[in-house]
């Protein structure tokens, strides 16, 4: 069975700013890691998928509102808005300890056989 929905909550840690990623200078969360973090928390929510088989991201579309401090706090929440076959569709949005919207936007993933994917990449 499918989670609809899933959210998770982490510590911003120095190895997810701007700075140490090299997306910018500051010692600010970072936009890729929290796409990261969207992505990651979009895959839970096919944590039950057939033996063999995963997701692979295939489309993101984010927008960063907020700047957020190493050591605040921040909750992911993706919720699946669609399936078309193999595609899921989903709603992912990130807020801060006080619930304001840090990110949000829409994300893609294909469920793919990994041995099957693996090899036509090699």
């Amino acid at each position: 069975m499918l989670n609809n929905s899933y959210s998770q909550t982490i510590t911003v840690e120095e190895n997810q700013t701007a700075a140490h990623l090299g997306s910018g200078t500051l010692l600010v969360f970072s936009t890729p890691a929290m796409v990261a973090l969207m992505e990651n928390t979009a895959i839970q929510c096919l944590s039950d998928l057939a033996e063999g088989n995963t997701s692979v991201g295939i489309s993101i579309n984010i927008n960063h509102l907020k700047a957020i401090r190493v050591g605040s706090t921040v909750q992911c929440t993706a919720g699946i808005t669609a399936i078309e076959g193999r595609k899921y569709k989903f709603h992912v949005r990130v807020t801060d300890g006080a619930g304001e919207l840090v990110g949000e936007g829409s994300h893609e993933r294909m469920v793919v056989n990994e041995e099957k994917f693996m090899a036509k990449i090699l």
